[in-house]
């Protein structure tokens, strides 16, 4: 009887844009299912930005152990079958920052969402940064519409709602919480800036960080109106045994 591959994503706070050590991404490449993945890029959150693309492609082609390649949606040139082969064919597809609601839409109308619902069935580990954290949670924490509010129709691939950047922007953690604590959002996950957390059919399976810290908080509602904050136990990347 064929097993299953498990279905896997991780929550980054941090990576290529942010952080000259590379150790988030080294890790996230450690964990796929290859042992030279195939990882593509999807900059759609920022509208495909030329800059941001041309970082994870110098950031990634220097890494041997691994094959590097973008997903364009703002001027898509593949068809239906091309897009689905290209992202089937994928052992990381790893999700940029910037627009979370846009994002969505986006994906949407081109039925990209469907397609990473698919590869993630199929063992693709699925990751990425701010709003390519955000997009894999039924909902999530975001800037998408001015002022810090509440996205309540993620893909939900992960149960519950994430945070990300929940120590260095400031009202991220008091919002989040009282988003929680009013039901305005589900118990989830909050990331710091430098941490990462991989999960493993909606379970964390690993927590790291880059920066002793830094960390991954378990967000819950508790009686009276108030939230329960949990830290996961992460490892710190780049130490020594």
């Amino acid at each position: 009887m064929a097993v299953e591959p498990p279905q896997r994503l991780a929550l980054l706070g941090g990576g290529f844009s942010t952080d000259d050590d590379g150790l988030l991404d080294d890790w996230v490449l450690s964990r796929a299912r290859a042992s030279r993945p195939k990882a593509c890029f999807v900059p759609t959150a920022s509208g495909d930005a030329p800059a941001y693309i041309e970082q994870f492609r110098t950031a990634f082609r220097s890494r041997p152990a691994c094959e590097p390649s973008v997903l364009h949606l703002f001027r898509r040139e593949l068809d239906d079958d091309a897009l689905r082969s290209l992202l089937l064919a994928q052992d990381v597809v790893y999700v940029g920052g910037g627009n979370t609601a846009n994002l969505l839409a986006v994906w949407r109308t081109h039925g990209v969402d469907r397609l990473l619902r698919e590869a993630y069935d199929h063992g693709t580990l699925l990751c990425g940064i701010s709003a390519g954290a955000n997009c894999w949670a039924e909902g999530s924490h975001t800037d998408s519409f001015g002022p810090l509010t509440y996205l309540s129709d993620g893909l939900g691939l992960l149960p519950g709602s994430v945070c990300p950047h929940y120590d260095s922007e400031p009202g991220r953690r008091p919002s989040y919480r009282a988003a929680v604590a009013a039901g305005q959002l589900p118990s989830g996950w909050a990331v710091e800036d430098g941490a990462g957390v991989l999960f493993t059919a909606g379970v964390p399976t690993e927590a790291v960080t880059r920066a002793p810290g830094a960390g991954v908080y378990r967000v819950e509602p508790v009686g009276g109106g108030g939230v329960s904050e949990r830290a996961l136990p992460c490892r710190l990347l780049g130490a020594s045994p």
